[in-house]
């Protein structure tokens, strides 16, 4: 079995419900979640004038490759009803990929770990609360000397 990672966000609607599904959705249909962070709030990345995201990590283990779990939670974000019109949009739900075990997957549709996941404080501050300790298998860092090191100021804050 596979540790895999999920970053869950949401800033459209009735947030905290649509993490809920999310999470409904992901134990049916791609694995059983085995521990899930802290929801934090945090204002918008990318497009800072959108309305702030509730924001989760969840760690399932799974034998699904990269690519069926990448298939599946892209196919649980339509079935929720998320549009892709633009980048760094407001959304329903957004679900991505920030770890499959240690491996490095460099694919047209899918990068692993996740490009951008050491800039982005939305994403380390629930990430570090599940593995201080797990090692980026590129950067070479733990992911709380990430935290730590981050440059990001945007409030992200654990309610």
């Amino acid at each position: 079995m596979i540790d895999v990672f999920l970053l869950l966000g949401s800033n459209l609607g009735n947030r905290d419900l649509y993490l809920l599904q999310a999470v409904k959705l992901i134990e049916d249909e791609v694995a059983a979640v085995v521990e899930k962070s802290p929801v934090y709030e945090t204002q918008s990345w990318g497009k800072t004038n959108l309305p702030d995201y509730l924001n989760q990590v969840i760690r399932l283990q799974t034998a699904l490759s990269a690519q069926k779990v990448l298939e599946r939670i892209l196919a649980i974000e339509i079935k929720m009803g998320r549009k892709r019109e633009e980048k760094w949009g407001s959304r329903i739900i957004d679900i991505d990929i920030l770890f499959y075990g240690n491996q490095v997957i460099n694919e047209p549709n899918l990068i692993v770990p996740h490009p951008q996941l050491h800039n982005r404080r939305f994403t380390l501050e629930p990430l570090v609360v599940l593995m201080p300790q797990l090692v980026h298998p590129v950067l070479n860092k733990t992911i709380l000397d990430l935290k730590n090191n981050l440059n990001d100021d945007l409030v992200v804050k654990r309610i």
